[in-house]
């Protein structure tokens, strides 16, 4: 009888075992979809959520974790800071991005984030700034880890209008592609292949981008259904190309790299996007073999339109209501394809967007835009006048946001370093609509006052890329007079550092979290999510409401 009864509990405990790795099995996703919406500010979501249909951020935002309370902690909130940071977890000192673009010592020049004179475009020749790879990425990824942790069996790949929004998240051991807009078609580098896959040969071939040629944007629903809609005029907002300012804007003209320069500034460029990485989860098959695949997709829309026409206008509402509809769209195809329920889903953004200084200005803010041409020569002719030269001590700026010195004259003239980067932030914060002026000797030495923006600061410093002198401007001032743009974003505060961030898949409870974390958690928690090590630069913290049993 004792040794029935032990037979029949072993027979149960066998059973039940099984079943918990059953369960556990079906609640490890196939699948990875990482989606980044550029320059989607964190307030935006909530702003929008009863005018979302119910499949798109409503979906994500109802059966997953949605955390509302998402700061960036670094000050150079930039389009290639921001997916770095997403894809390794880490900030500029660990994953190598200063900025979109920093300036090269033992070359002279401007560095791109993601170029390489090592490889081209495929079936094009060399150009300067235009050879591209991940090579400037100095930490590993999620899809790095992923790859790395399946024996090179995992499949990453990453799609994108912009080509550093593309190559940064698929890592060094994932695919990228990211639109032409000289010639409407999707490309990649010979970092990734010796030629294209058939299947992007004859997508680029029937020439998808054509469809939209003497078309217009024109609004969705009836303008007074908007938030925004008696602002469709506004002066401080840029007409981009031929696009016009107020809706419809149309696409029709008689030149064609301009029609494909233009469509980047209207939401058509999402549902282009949506289409190549449609194709693409098609014809490579993602998460139907034996490990789990990953695919990125950033949308640059929003990022664009923002640009141009600010955040409190009524194209950036409309745009973020079709990019709802586009999402919608995409999640159809992954529960039709691969099943939601074996879909990780995880949405963010790589910065916020602040509004247009002159729109600021109207309704009594200080704001402004700075002439970085002027406060260089500002800079130089007081540094000139202290140190008794007539050479010039700054050699450029990049708003990312670094002055460089110019070392040899320091050294020519036999100047203490550390005595003229304090010299230069004393000048520079002479400037009205400057905050602060952080000496790169202060960075290095860790000599900062303890406050929030300061620690900012400090992660959006590389010791080899970044500059000299690390300027912060005050609220609502923009760091640079770009007569294209209307509103932009690289600064620490809120409406730049403020994002959402959406989890939804297998074992995921819904929740709607308020609590204070950062993209830094993201990789992190996909890494702990999927039982591999955290990609190298990673410095965020698994989040616990995403992780559950797993």
């Amino acid at each position: 009888m004792q040794k029935r009864l032990s037979v029949f509990l072993a027979f149960v405990l066998a059973a039940l075992l099984s079943l918990s790795v059953t369960e556990a099995k079906a609640e490890q996703p196939k699948l990875v979809v990482q989606i980044t919406i550029d320059a989607l500010r964190g307030d935006m979501p909530l702003r929008l959520k009863d005018r979302f249909g119910p499949r798109g951020f409503r979906y994500l935002m109802e059966h997953g974790v949605y955390f509302t309370n998402v700061h960036y902690l670094h000050a150079n909130t930039y389009t290639a800071v921001g997916h770095a940071t997403l894809a390794t977890g880490g900030h500029t000192a660990q994953h190598g991005m200063a900025g979109n673009k920093w300036y090269d010592r033992e070359t002279g020049r401007r560095i791109y984030s993601v170029e390489d004179n090592r490889y081209t475009l495929i079936g094009k020749g060399p150009k300067a700034h235009q050879g591209t790879s991940p090579r400037n990425l100095t930490s590993s990824t999620v899809g790095d880890e992923l790859v790395l942790a399946s024996g090179h069996e995992a499949r990453v790949f990453s799609v994108s209008m912009k080509d550093r929004s593309a190559i940064i998240p698929g890592g060094h051991l994932g695919k990228a592609f990211w639109y032409d807009s000289s010639s409407g078609e999707f490309v990649t580098s010979t970092y990734y292949y010796k030629k294209y896959p058939a299947w992007v040969a004859a997508w680029n071939k029937a020439r998808p981008a054509d469809k939209y040629r003497d078309t217009s944007w024109a609004l969705m629903y009836d303008t007074a259904s908007y938030i925004y809609g008696d602002a469709d005029d506004r002066p401080f907002e840029r007409a981009i190309h031929d696009l016009g300012r107020t809706f419809p804007h149309s696409l029709k003209t008689e030149d064609t790299e301009t029609f494909y320069k233009s469509l980047r500034y209207t939401p058509f460029v999402d549902e282009l996007t949506l289409a190549f990485a449609k194709e693409l989860l098609k014809q490579e098959k993602l998460g139907q073999g034996d490990t789990i695949d990953m695919l990125a997709i950033s949308f640059s829309a929003t990022d664009k339109i923002g640009h141009a026409f600010g955040p409190h206008s009524l194209e950036y509402e409309d745009n973020l209501l079709r990019l709802d509809a586009t999402l919608a769209d995409l999640l159809a195809f992954l529960d039709a394809t691969n099943g939601l329920e074996r879909t990780l889903v995880v949405l963010s953004a790589d910065h916020g967007v602040n509004e247009i200084p002159e729109y600021k200005q109207s309704l009594g803010f200080q704001a402004g835009r700075h002439n970085p041409k002027e406060f260089i020569e500002l800079a130089n002719a007081a540094l000139q006048n202290r140190f008794r030269s007539t050479d010039n001590f700054v050699l450029g700026f990049f708003r990312r946001p670094s002055l460089y010195l110019n070392r040899e004259t320091i050294k020519k003239l036999g100047l203490d370093p550390e005595t003229v980067e304090k010299a230069l932030a004393e000048e520079i914060l002479k400037v009205p609509g400057i905050a602060l002026a952080v000496a790169r000797t202060d960075l290095l030495a860790g000599k900062l006052p303890n406050n929030p923006i300061m620690h900012k600061v400090e992660r959006a410093f590389h010791p080899g890329r970044s500059g000299d002198v690390i300027i912060v401007q005050e609220q609502f001032w923009y760091l640079d007079e770009n007569t294209t743009l209307s509103a932009n974003h690289g600064s620490p505060y809120s409406y730049d550092a403020h994002v959402p961030i959406m989890f939804a898949g297998p074992g995921i409870k819904p929740q709607t979290v308020y609590r204070l974390v950062a993209p830094a958690d993201i990789a992190p928690t996909l890494s702990a999510f999927l039982g591999i090590k955290p990609p190298s630069g990673s410095v965020g913290t698994p989040l616990i409401e995403v992780l559950g049993g797993h």
